[in-house]
């Protein structure tokens, strides 16, 4: 669980040196092993990998025991509150109201947002953890990481102190459901094409236009809407604008739950801009520079995502290893077969690989050091990885894994879009690349 300071020396101690050269490995290795199991300097855990199941408490360095305890708190009520309910919310195409009441009566919702605004007070660590018990759970409704990891930052960055005094805490209690509004029909991953526009009246802006898959559309009580505010600005960069809509705002309609392949449990909507009139206190941040908040915001939304998608790839192994011992063929269980074991030693290396980086992202993002490269890549890798992993273990489940009423199955269909929303992986590439091509300073 632990290391001494023999684990930090390049070259054996210097009562091994005395040994042959092979005994001395032996003995050095010995003594890491040692180190590992009797503890010392707590400042190294051993990675899930080397864990007996890769959802075990008390690994990975990024983590302290006080951080174990806390997961402990969430995991727990995650399977037994979330997860018996979650195919019924699966049906019905979005959860019971009351379940944000409960994850804000919990201490779940806007936990890296300060206390002093009115939120937990802690930090990303603690929100990474929420995140990755909920896929532990095998739950992804409801969108807490819309509503606290991506929408609650903006109001605790760029709000005035009424906007924070008003929603913040409302969040954080779970009696306020966010979303966030940037997608349009004809505007995905390219923001700068969005057409929705909010045009000066006074001390009103007044909003027209449309826009689709927003998650937490149909329960949102409040929307941050991405909105054109100067069409003559030099680029369209330069003239975009945050404004925060209430529901039931005159004009502003919530559209139909849209269906989805996967992820069914989430409220997913098209919400409709006709003529709706805010005051410019409802403008959250400064004026035309929307387009540099959202910038500003994305790497935390993209690292998020690759945090819920390698935990989701590590519920997926543990999922397909229980069923792979279990289940038999030619005689024997898929587990003895070689062929099986080969595809699993695969998908466990991979696992350990990006597990160690998405951790290190995690780490320079609690810190302030994560860019907006790295930042992409964690995205990218990881939700790539997800759908390979879903395909992988589907297969192994031979057909039982296209069946929907198994676990597996909806994991596969869940996977899908990880690779497009957030900012298409096509596009995270170009932002991985850009500083690649960039003749060094």
């Amino acid at each position: 669980k632990a290391t001494v300071s023999v684990l930090n020396c390049r070259e054996p101690p210097r009562h091994l040196t005395m040994l042959p050269t092979s005994l001395r490995r032996r003995a050095f290795a010995a003594a890491q092993r040692r180190a590992f199991s009797e503890g010392g300097d707590a400042t190294m855990r051993v990675p899930p990998c080397q864990m007996d199941t890769l959802l075990d408490i008390g690994s990975r360095s990024v983590f302290n025991e006080d951080h174990d305890m806390f997961r402990d708190a969430v995991r727990g009520w995650m399977r037994s509150e979330l997860q018996p309910n979650h195919k019924k919310y699966e049906a019905q195409g979005h959860i019971d109201r009351d379940v944000w009441k409960k994850l804000g009566d919990q201490g779940f919702l806007g936990v890296a947002i300060p206390a002093e605004m009115g939120g937990v007070g802690a930090t990303f660590k603690e929100e990474a953890i929420v995140l990755e018990e909920q896929s532990y759970a095998h739950c992804h409704a409801p969108a807490i990481m819309v509503h606290s990891t991506i929408c609650m930052p903006y109001f605790a960055h760029y709000g005035t102190e009424e906007q924070r005094a008003k929603y913040i805490p409302q969040m954080t209690s779970g009696d306020m459901v966010a979303a966030i509004a940037m997608t349009e029909p004809d505007a995905g991953s390219d923001l700068q094409g969005i057409r929705c526009k909010a045009v000066k009246d006074g001390d009103d802006y007044i909003i027209n236009g449309s826009k689709v898959f927003i998650t937490n559309g149909i329960l949102a009580d409040v929307v941050i809407v991405v909105a054109i505010t100067d069409p003559e600005a030099k680029s369209k960069a330069h003239g975009i604008s945050l404004f925060v809509v209430e529901d039931g705002a005159a004009g502003f309609k919530k559209g139909r739950n849209l269906n989805k392949l996967g992820l069914k449990g989430h409220d997913t909507a098209e919400l409709f801009f006709d003529d709706v009139r805010v005051h410019k206190s409802a403008m959250l941040g400064a004026e035309n520079k929307g387009f540099y908040q959202l910038m500003t915001e994305l790497p935390q939304e993209r690292l998020a995502l690759g945090v819920q998608s390698m935990a989701a790839c590590e519920w997926m192994f543990e999922e397909t290893r229980n069923y792979i011992i279990q289940r038999k063929a030619f005689g024997k269980t898929l587990a003895n077969l070689q062929t099986i074991q080969h595809a699993m030693a695969e998908l466990k290396t991979q696992l350990a690989v990006t597990r160690a980086f998405i951790d290190q992202c995690i780490d320079l993002h609690s810190v302030g050091k994560l860019d907006n490269s790295t930042a992409s890549m964690a995205k990218y890798w990881a939700t790539d990885l997800e759908n390979k992993v879903a395909a992988q273990c589907l297969q192994l489940h031979g057909g039982w894994g296209y069946m929907m009423e198994t676990p597996i199955a909806r994991s596969y269909a869940d996977a899908r879009v990880q690779t497009i929303y957030g900012g298409a992986n096509e596009i995270m590439k170009e932002l991985i690349a850009r500083p690649i091509i960039k003749p060094p300073q």
